[in-house]
């Protein structure tokens, strides 16, 4: 077993970049701190912490140890918060994609915390790969994701149409060579897309913009960058759609999936309800802004 204090002081030092600091982070001395992480690095068997003068950086070891050491450290924060408060309902460990944490769905989070005083929220925005691996190793309670169409599992489904798109004001030539591609880093699903639907098509393509942000990615689109390929949702006015008539087929259907770990508590099933009547009113929104901006059904 971990030790919560070794973690803490480790991460500590981590963050602040040497003993010193760490020890008036954790209120202790800098030999304690010292003893502590010569203590964690026996415990786990590989040195943690490159030194050089006053600066501390982790080794690639220390790196992979950072995030569990932080997952565990928050976990035993839930724990005791939850336990300690007294009428507590617990906690909601929820994960939602990055498009639906840019609109509407963080002012339905906030309201539904306000009318629950007594359970606590931690809300996590990242990649639908990455969410669904926590869902299943029990890290979350309930996911907001992006899937293929079809896919079996998740207490609602709603289908979603994604598009090819670029700058309405500054087109990229698309007609030969290499296409410029806009979008998440590896692992994202419409990225896969992407690149799948043009090496079936036989076209070469390339990176031109890489971001964690769907604002970045819908600003370098409209920038004229490159291509990308969107959801409705996502899909501004200064963007324009492609077709098949610009030489880019319709991209594979997808879905948006509302899943719940197998012992969902009561509390993450009103919450779920509540996700489910906004991603309803997404998609009446959705088909809404396809119709204003004149976006082809197929």
């Amino acid at each position: 077993m971990l030790d919560l204090e070794l973690l803490r002081s480790f991460v500590s030092v981590v963050d602040a970049g040497g003993f010193t600091r760490a020890g008036e982070r954790v209120h202790r001395t800098q030999s304690t701190v010292s003893q502590q992480i010569k203590r964690l690095e026996e415990d786990v068997g590989q040195p943690l912490l490159i030194r050089s003068g006053k600066d501390v950086t982790p080794t690639e070891a220390g790196e992979r140890l950072l995030t569990y050491a932080r997952r565990l450290l928050s976990l035993a924060e839930e724990a005791r918060d939850v336990v300690s408060r007294p009428g507590s309902e617990g906690a909601i460990r929820i994960g939602i994609t990055e498009d639906f944490a840019a609109y509407r769905l963080t002012k339905l989070l906030a309201t539904f915390s306000r009318s629950h005083p007594n359970l606590r929220l931690d809300v996590r925005s990242g990649q639908s790969l990455f969410l669904y691996r926590d869902l299943e190793r029990g890290d979350l309670d309930l996911a907001l994701i992006k899937r293929a169409a079809d896919e079996k599992g998740g207490i609602a489904v709603w289908p979603e149409r994604v598009h090819w798109v670029t700058s309405k004001s500054h087109p990229r030539d698309i007609t030969a060579g290499s296409v410029p591609l806009i979008g998440f880093a590896s692992g994202c699903l419409y990225r896969a897309r992407a690149i799948h639907a043009l090496e079936s098509a036989g076209r070469n393509w390339h990176m031109a913009y890489t971001s964690s942000s769907l604002a970045g990615i819908q600003a370098a689109v409209a920038a004229g960058l490159g291509l990308s390929i969107l959801s409705e949702m996502s899909i501004q006015a200064e963007h324009r759609v492609l077709t098949a008539k610009d030489g880019f087929a319709p991209i594979e259907r997808t879905e948006v999936a509302l899943v719940a770990a197998p012992e969902a508590s009561p509390a993450t099933l009103r919450l779920a309800d509540r996700l489910a009547e906004y991603c309803e009113s997404v998609q009446a929104k959705a088909a809404y802004v396809a119709a204003t901006l004149r976006i082809p059904s197929s």
